[in-house]
């Protein structure tokens, strides 16, 4: 009797992740270093890539799901969550990724997001915020600074810009994160990690336009200014920052100040970073400074909170299997007829 040997699959690549469409962002968009993170993280995961979904809404980023070379979706302006949703209430085992912008996840899909954190559907939220509409050629977005001089504000926004994470972090997200494009290794850490939790996980990505708001954030990613304005948060570890890792975050009561290291402070008595700490997160989401105001605090990147709660898919499939249980098969027919009827005559 012949026995037949199946070959093991041989491990993907990023490569397999790349389809055969023309990427057509604007060249030296933030989009493409995204997009190669993203590539370059999938094979780790270690999911097939028939498991895998993309869904996006409208927007630059929104092209996404074309150059994934997994199951995807285009959807509708605003409403990536709420499809997302349903398709990982009806198929929880699906690895499932949403592609956002600032103007769609936040402005006519701001509902839809609020919504899918507090709910906690194990899936991944990529927000990726450049501070202007760029697919509609430059209007100001919800993330725009105020008084931002735009096609659509030429005497200057008069609105408030919404801070991304103190937004999710007020709807309960269990997961959020900060990273940016012009730091591959960093976003690499930050999309696994946003994998491995178990619930909505939600990333803002700082993302370059360069063709309408170049440089919103060269502050952040130029190397002759990022040591001093960024400060990169890690479990257990204290708020140390600066080229010389000469300075430090400590908390004057619930106020965090910038000192530096030497003589009178040590790294023992800055704030230590934890990730749980659900009251430290809030004041890490408010560290939201504008940098060209003298004595600012520098920004922070990394996991600023992740918590641990039951997930919406698990609870609604217990919900149903106790209904079923308890009661048996359902019968559509009896349950749409009633328990009153009317003869009319």
């Amino acid at each position: 009797m012949s026995t037949a040997t199946i070959a093991p699959q041989a491990a993907l690549t990023a490569k397999d992740f790349a389809t055969d469409q023309e990427v057509r962002w604007c060249p030296g968009c933030g989009d493409y270093s995204i997009l190669k993170q993203v590539q370059t993280v999938m094979p780790t995961l270690g999911i097939p890539r028939e498991n895998i979904v993309i869904v996006s809404g409208i927007g630059c980023s929104s092209r996404f799901p074309y150059y994934m070379n997994t199951y995807g979706m285009h959807s509708i302006h605003g409403r990536a969550t709420a499809i997302a949703s349903g398709l990982k209430a009806t198929r929880p085992e699906l690895s499932i990724w949403i592609v956002t912008g600032d103007g769609d996840g936040l402005s006519i899909g701001g509902n839809h997001t609020i919504h899918l954190l507090r709910r906690n559907f194990d899936v991944n939220v990529m927000l990726f915020n450049n501070q202007i509409y760029g697919l509609t050629k430059g209007q100001y977005s919800p993330t725009s600074e105020e008084n931002k001089v735009t096609k659509s504000t030429p005497m200057g926004s008069i609105d408030h810009p919404f801070n991304p994470l103190a937004l999710a972090l007020g709807a309960d997200a269990t997961f959020i994160a900060r990273s940016m494009d012009r730091d591959p290794k960093h976003l690499q850490e930050m999309l696994k990690r946003s994998h491995a939790h178990k619930g909505a996980s939600f990333l803002e990505i700082y993302q370059n336009c360069n063709i309408f708001n170049d440089g919103a954030f060269e502050v952040f990613t130029e190397k002759s200014s990022k040591a001093d304005e960024t400060i990169f948060v890690e479990q257990g570890k204290p708020l140390v920052f600066g080229a010389q890792k000469n300075k430090g975050i400590r908390l004057d009561g619930l106020k965090p100040v910038v000192v530096e290291l030497g003589s009178e402070y040590s790294e023992s008595d800055l704030w230590i970073h934890d990730e749980h700490d659900f009251y430290k997160a809030q004041l890490l989401t408010r560290i939201f400074d504008d940098s060209r105001i003298e004595g600012h605090l520098p920004r922070p990147f990394g996991v600023f909170y992740q918590a641990f709660r039951p997930t919406y898919e698990e609870v609604m499939q217990a919900q149903l299997t106790d209904a079923f249980d308890r009661k048996g098969a359902g019968n559509l027919d009896k349950l749409l007829a009633g328990n009153e009827t009317w003869t009319i005559k």
